[in-house]
């Protein structure tokens, strides 16, 4: 007898894209699912099981049963009230506060990082509360930076910066890091690590801040202390 070559093979299959052989009433006669219709299930009526079960209990005196609980009850209670939880928010949202004393203009030290002890001025702050500062780069090579404000010691010293127009494209998503490539698998000890090195964008920026920046420092009563004074690091001593 000839094997049916058909054997395993679903009989309703597509002709075209979206296009199937036989339609939704043509198969409901072939796989003659009206038989399967009117047919119901009973349901399987399962006894309720007793909650208290009776054993016996040993001794003269405790009456010889006891009825006990099938499911023991819970025996640790919470003594107080879980906090509700509370709804985030963004942080978008969030109102931040900058220390009376991180005007703009003022001259600021700076306490952690690569350009600690370097004295800096207050450009302005940004969305996020972060300050946005400058050395300026040709006085200390400190250049235009994002910091957080506790990482900063206000000093006395201030400046009238109301007249330095900052550009426009200086903002958080200015100083943020762009991603880097993933490296294939095997890369991982090839190559070498690549060194930062700033935009041209960036080097343009930093000279027309700095330019109008010095400008103001020039224009300051005692120009040449207050340069000296941004050029050399904060320290203590005996």
């Amino acid at each position: 007898m000839a094997k049916n070559k058909n054997v395993g093979k679903p009989r309703n299959y597509k002709l075209a894209s979206g296009v199937v052989r036989f339609g939704k009433s043509k198969m409901y006669h072939k796989k003659a699912i009206y038989k399967f219709l009117k047919k119901t299930t009973p349901k399987k009526v399962e006894a309720s099981k007793p909650a208290f079960v009776e054993k016996k209990v040993g001794g003269a005196k405790n009456g010889g049963t006891r009825m006990v609980r099938v499911k023991k009850l819970k025996n640790d209670f919470p003594t107080m009230e879980r906090r509700a939880h509370r709804i985030a928010k963004k942080p978008e949202k969030l109102s931040r506060r900058v220390r009376p004393t991180l005007t703009p203009g003022t001259i600021a030290v700076i306490l952690a990082g690569i350009h600690k002890g370097k004295r800096i001025v207050i450009l302005k702050e940004l969305s996020s509360g972060m300050l946005l500062i400058s050395g300026p780069f040709k006085l200390n090579n400190c250049p235009i930076r994002r910091i957080n404000q506790r990482y900063l010691l206000a000093t006395s010293t201030k400046l009238d910066v109301s007249s330095i127009k900052m550009p426009e494209n200086i903002n958080d998503d200015y100083f943020r890091r762009l991603r880097a490539a993933k490296k294939p698998a095997g890369s991982v000890f090839e190559g070498k690590k690549e060194e930062y090195k700033p935009s041209e964008q960036r080097k343009k920026d930093q000279v027309e801040v700095d330019k109008q920046l010095l400008n103001v420092i020039m224009k300051h009563p005692e120009a040449s202390l207050l340069k000296q004074y941004l050029k050399k690091s904060f320290g203590l001593s005996k």
